[in-house]
């Protein structure tokens, strides 16, 4: 799908910053106000909340040619609820708020594009949502396997654990467990 004529993306482009952010680093951080939308050119990051005791809570990863904010905070111009940080050294697109905002008003098929990213975002959470609120443990990581297998080898167990809302001890049974079914 190509929403932008070449002259628009040659004019476009002139307002994203190419960022290097490494393993670990943040790309919004939890309680500070979000003002910028990212493109993943390569790497992944992982969105999370913390709660009171320090535990985060993952709640999505991004890797290559997906978008990254939060979204909600973004629109709202409040401190964001969510962290992004890289979980694999990447490199991504950087655009502010401001400069989007300007896009939009001039150049009407990032309105197009704005919505289509609102649209993946909610059918994301709502994916999962449906896979991973009321399976079984041993469930929601067959559905990774079946549907994300690229996460089992590109995020870590504390962070896949904490994606499926199971503990590290329960996804490294479940893991044994199916390695042993299936040597049968």
């Amino acid at each position: 799908m190509n929403f932008l004529s070449e002259d628009e993306i040659n004019y476009s482009i002139g307002f994203f910053e190419h960022k290097k952010i490494k393993n670990g680093d943040f790309f919004i951080r939890e309680n500070r106000v979000c003002n910028q939308v990212g493109f993943i050119i390569n790497g992944g990051t992982k969105a999370f909340s913390t709660n009171f005791d320090g535990i985060e809570n993952v709640t999505c990863f991004k890797f290559e040619n997906q978008f990254i904010t939060s979204y909600t905070d973004l629109i709202s111009r409040r401190s964001s609820k969510k962290s992004i940080q890289a979980i694999e050294d990447s490199t991504i697109l950087s655009i502010s708020y401001k400069d989007l905002t300007h896009l939009l008003s001039k150049i009407s098929s990032w309105a197009r594009i704005a919505q289509l990213l609102v649209e993946q975002d909610y059918a994301e959470k709502e994916s999962y949502l449906l896979n991973y609120n009321s399976k079984s443990a041993k469930e929601k990581y067959l559905f990774v396997l079946a549907s994300s297998s690229y996460l089992i080898k590109r995020v870590k167990t504390q962070d896949l654990s904490s994606y499926l809302g199971i503990t590290q001890r329960t996804l490294s049974r479940i893991k044994k467990e199916i390695i042993t079914d299936s040597s049968f």
